[in-house]
């Protein structure tokens, strides 16, 4: 069997392999998914990549299964593992962790100001595989990146190094870096951050995925991925986000919510209102991801359950705590019957912390004039669709009433959506695999997306 495309998301935890054909007619069709157990403890992520790919051949009913074309993405070996180092935290580290975060990017480290011993000694003992350097508007201040620059460099950790920050500092950053013999690990970027209240960071996002490429394969047998794919690995996050800019502009505004087992992240796609931004205190990207590394409804389930209390939660669930610690000791990735109350409150839970962390808020400031109403963080007012992926929301039967309740009963004072908004769903799962083909196939991809996405109305109360 010949088909247009195949497209891998290789996960920490699960692969799943999905089949698409005639991505250049007017009917481009998803024909099929699989997914298997990602077998980086085997040594060789390949193995359940093609274990996958054995099911989906049972699945389409053929023995041989020939792509034109093979895309990739990847959160495997931990995900994309980056530092980020700035001037001031609320402007150039800001804008330079909305850079790394937009393009895939698990953060395990930010820091303003000049690198001190003990924060050079936790660099090297988190093992990433990107570094940020920032600091300094275009022209402005250019000390701090500098020895940042030279710290850094002086560590001599071989591993891509980005530098964001002040344009005029470049051709000193290159010299620093020569003298350690790390040249080939610096990729120079425009500024994140060029001027006050100026956020630039799409270039800086290309520069990352990019470097995840050349340079971030490292889960075992990644390397024979490599061999067969004829386009770019990219990160899956990264992938959700550039399938969620391309339907915002088909269909406006828009919030992707990803519940999984160990984190929830959110991609917000919105300028926000006029008004808002009339009091915004500082400037927000128009495409936002965020990272909720401690919400997930199994590999994290226990810090749900303790921000909820087992107490209220066995209450809400209409049994004694005695049957909750049984029902959670015995928790499956892939929840039973049993189970599912469990998950469906969890993953709730999930996304009410997350969205409240994600979205702006107002704020009330005093100057001369007296009391005055200000505004911080993204606006998501304007927002007029929310879209669930990810194994968790595309899996439990009733996720709509998840996102609804949710929006439902939000606090005046954030910056959230209506509860009036669309909720869709990625029925299918193919959201990042349609990130991963638009970049070849947009219009294609497009098309797929909707064919995936179940529109469900429900304004609850």
């Amino acid at each position: 069997m010949k088909i247009d495309a195949l497209v891998a998301e290789i996960g920490s935890t699960t692969t799943v392999v999905n089949a698409f054909d005639q991505l250049n007619s007017t009917s481009p069709r998803f024909l099929g998914s699989a997914f298997a157990p990602t077998s980086v403890l085997q040594g060789d992520v390949t193995i359940g990549l093609n274990q996958a790919i054995q099911l989906l051949k049972k699945q389409l009913q053929t023995d041989e299964l020939t792509a034109l074309e093979t895309y990739a993405s990847s959160s495997a070996a931990g995900g994309l593992k980056m530092s980020v180092h700035g001037l001031v935290y609320d402007m150039t580290v800001k804008a330079a962790k909305e850079a790394a975060l937009g393009a895939g990017a698990n953060i395990q480290l930010i820091t303003a100001g000049e690198l001190d011993d003990f924060q050079l000694d936790e660099i090297k003992a988190l093992n990433l595989n990107i570094i940020m350097i920032a600091g300094g508007v275009d022209f402005g201040e250019r000390r701090t990146a500098l020895a940042n620059a030279k710290k850094i460099a002086q560590l001599h950790l071989h591993i891509p190094i980005i530098y964001a920050g002040n344009i005029q500092n470049h051709t000193m950053i290159k010299q620093i870096f020569e003298k350690e013999n790390q040249a080939d690990y610096l990729y120079l970027s425009d500024n994140v951050y060029p001027k006050i209240d100026d956020l630039q960071v799409e270039k800086t996002r290309h520069i990352i995925q990019e470097v995840f490429q050349k340079h971030i394969i490292q889960a075992p047998g990644m390397e024979k991925v490599t061999s067969i794919i004829t386009d770019d690995i990219i990160p899956t996050p990264g992938a959700v986000m550039l399938a969620s800019k391309l339907l915002q502009e088909e269909i406006g505004d828009l919030i992707t919510v990803d519940i999984g087992g160990a984190t929830t992240d959110l991609h917000s796609v919105t300028h926000g209102s006029e008004k808002i931004e009339d009091i915004l205190i500082a400037p927000e990207p128009f495409a936002k991801r965020s990272v909720e590394g401690d919400l997930g409804v199994y590999v994290n389930k226990d810090q749900i359950i303790h921000m909820i209390s087992k107490p209220a939660l066995a209450k809400e669930l209409q049994m004694s705590v005695e049957s909750l610690d049984e029902l959670i000791k015995n928790y499956q990735v892939i929840p039973n019957h049993k189970q599912y109350p469990l998950t469906k409150r969890l993953a709730l839970e999930a996304f009410k912390i997350a969205l409240n962390r994600h979205s702006g808020r107002l704020i009330k400031m005093f100057n001369a004039d007296g009391k005055v109403l200000f505004a911080e963080g993204k606006d998501l007012t304007n927002v007029q669709h929310v879209i669930g992926t990810g194994g968790v929301l595309t899996r439990l039967k009733d996720s709509p009433s998840i996102l609804q309740n949710v929006l439902n009963h939000q606090d005046s004072r954030l910056l959230t959506p209506s509860k009036h908004v669309n909720i869709w769903i990625d029925q299918y799962y193919i959201m990042a695999s349609l990130g991963v083909l638009s970049k070849r196939h947009p219009k294609a991809a497009i098309q797929l997306l909707k064919q995936s996405l179940e529109m469900i109305s429900c304004t609850q109360d």
